[in-house]
């Protein structure tokens, strides 16, 4: 929020949900505002960076763009908890006082997606014994 344009902040939200370095934290249970500040800034949107605002949760991680000092054990358990229960984090990003607002989905970025992904020819399958079984996908030509 606090974008001079929805455009812009939709923008800023999809630059954080899309960064591979927020995913991983995301999915690691790690407060790291850094990894969430830097993907506002590369975004591509200018912003005042002492207008920044990082909150995850009911955590506020950084404000004034300073970090501030926070319970980085609870912002963990936040991850973490909210993970499990329905998957939904919520990373809350201020970069001023301008009128736009917007929205991203995306997903962490977990073990499992990467060992889906080593080979993209290849589909993996998770086994009721809990182990992975690749399939080799078929393309008709």
């Amino acid at each position: 929020e606090g974008a001079r344009s929805p455009e812009d902040a939709n923008k800023i939200a999809r630059s954080v949900v899309s960064s591979s370095l927020a995913k991983s934290a995301v999915f690691g249970h790690d407060p790291n505002w850094g990894r969430i500040a830097a993907a506002a800034g590369y975004s591509g949107v200018e912003f005042d960076q002492d207008n920044l605002m990082v909150r995850l949760g009911d955590h506020l991680l950084m404000e004034g763009g300073q970090p501030l000092v926070f319970d980085a054990a609870a912002a963990s358990a936040y991850l973490r908890d909210t993970c499990a229960v329905h998957g939904t984090v919520i990373i809350k990003v201020a970069v001023g006082k301008g009128p736009g607002s917007g929205v991203a989905w995306g997903c962490d970025l977990s073990y499992d997606y990467v060992r889906m992904r080593k080979h993209p020819w290849m589909i993996s399958i998770r086994t009721r014994a809990g182990g992975w079984s690749p399939l080799t996908a078929l393309s008709a030509l």
